[in-house]
């Protein structure tokens, strides 16, 4: 992908330019904000912007002046998600139930960020405590979808979906329980990375805490790979992120352009029950695996057998929600979104034995891909199971909306902690963007990586035509 507005150029475009000295990190910052300012009134992709952030990116240009720039990310945009700390800011969750006083500390994920010298503009929306995959909350309304206006981007990372899409900078921080990286990177065309569980470290932990973790959600693959780079570390806050002697200074980039020569690729078609997709990610799966298959790999259909990964899911994501929302004060319980009302309910009361269960069938899933990555490389899939909705799209009951229009594809790999990473692949004919779904054994974020790269080499991304 080339640009010549810097406000559309990826993260390694303008690091290069910035050791030319043909551009500086103030002159990316004024395009992307007056692209914000002219273009988000309508997409609503921030809960905040940052005003410090011109006085970053001037730092960041006095120090690549110098020739001593800070790290590999410095002076590019950036943003993160509103579930995720950023020191000096609130976090408010997209919800009116939230504190609004500043946090005081940076997240792992930010912290890495602003080690490496990047500009973080500001936050991007979220679904109410990133409860669904539809694009809108309480606190600050619609998010909408820079494709088409009247669908949503997806989420809960909607505004960091939309945000990529719309070119407001090239690096966005999601967070993915069940599919909160990878669906509105689908729906809105763009490229998401849900690394394993423990590769950026997580605090404070959200509401599904023991999949969760925070991603990447760019425009191309190697910028995905870079931006991982950065939030991919060590933090002792986190018990469960991965040890320092197992992250160290790795680049993400290295080898990404190695290809699938020889891997062999498994092309699931049942994620432990029928799931729902319509012809279009059918199609888009087709030349995915055909594009794969004439890079060398060798690709088919398995059924591993896995457990119905919608019984196990719908707990998890059920009680979680009954316990979040029994945390608020019944006098402020009708802040909240009905939805996630609606879903909390229908959780009340599930006894600790159905937990314990959930968690038996979870590590078995878990086995059973395990297994199946001891003769496969790869998984390929559909990522969503249609088109991105309507903005205003009912949800007459949340839990059938769950499994029948967000996460029948994506849950799957929330609950077994693999790597799995959306890319685009081409257009329906209304104009909206198709994606498939890579995943690989846990820890293999190469090979999630240069399955995408290829894919992208043959399927170049395409920006929507906003101006």
């Amino acid at each position: 992908m080339t640009a010549t507005d810097p406000a559309l150029m990826s993260a390694e475009e303008l690091l290069a330019h910035y050791a030319r000295r043909s551009l500086s990190p103030v002159e990316v910052l004024k395009a992307v904000t007056e692209r914000i300012a002219r273009l988000n009134p309508e997409i609503n992709a921030f809960a905040v912007m940052n005003p410090r952030s011109l006085e970053a990116a001037g730092e960041s240009e006095a120090r690549w002046a110098a020739g001593r720039p800070r790290g590999t990310l410095d002076g590019v945009p950036v943003t993160v998600k509103d579930l995720i700390d950023l020191a000096g800011f609130p976090t408010r969750r997209g919800s009116r139930v939230t504190d609004p006083a500043p946090v005081e500390n940076d997240a792992p994920a930010v912290l890495g960020l602003k080690e490496q010298g990047a500009v973080v503009i500001g936050k991007t929306t979220t679904t109410e405590f990133g409860w669904k995959a539809q694009g809108d909350c309480p606190l600050h309304g619609i998010t909408r979808n820079p494709w088409n206006k009247l669908h949503t981007p997806g989420g809960s990372s909607a505004g960091a979906g939309a945000a990529a899409a719309a070119g407001f900078g090239p690096l966005h921080v999601g967070t993915d329980g069940g599919g909160s990286i990878r669906i509105p990177a689908a729906w809105s065309g763009v490229v998401g990375l849900k690394p394993s569980f423990g590769r950026v470290p997580q605090w404070p932990l959200g509401v599904l805490a023991p999949v969760a973790v925070a991603g990447p959600i760019t425009r191309t693959v190697r910028d995905a790979a870079l931006l991982l780079s950065a939030i991919g570390r060590h933090d002792l806050r986190d018990p469960f992120c991965l040890p320092p002697e197992s992250l160290g200074d790795r680049d993400w980039r290295a080898g990404i352009e190695d290809g699938v020569a020889e891997m062999r690729v498994a092309v699931l078609r049942r994620p432990g029950f029928e799931a729902p997709v319509d012809w279009e990610g059918i199609a888009a799966v087709e030349e995915a695996a055909q594009l794969l298959g004439e890079a060398g790999a060798e690709v088919e259909e398995v059924d591993p057998e896995l457990p119905d990964t919608r019984e196990i899911a719908s707990r998890y994501w059920g009680v979680a929600l009954a316990r979040l929302v029994n945390s608020f004060p019944e006098t402020r319980r009708h802040m909240l979104d009905p939805g996630l009302l609606q879903a909390a309910a229908a959780s009340e009361g599930v006894p600790g034995t159905a937990l314990i269960e959930a968690e038996a069938l979870r590590i078995e899933a878990a086995h059973t891909m395990a297994r199946l990555h001891q003769r496969y490389d790869l998984v390929l899939s559909p990522t969503v199971p249609g088109l991105a909705p309507l903005t205003d799209a009912p949800i007459s009951d949340p839990a059938e909306a769950l499994w029948t229009n967000w996460a029948p594809w994506t849950f799957l790999f929330s609950l077994t902690r693999q790597p799995a990473i959306t890319v685009p692949m081409g257009f329906a004919a209304n104009g909206l963007p198709r994606s498939v779904q890579i995943a690989a054994a846990l820890y293999r974020e190469d090979l999630v990586l240069r399955a995408a790269r290829t894919l992208e080499v043959a399927e170049p991304f395409v920006l929507p035509d906003l101006d």
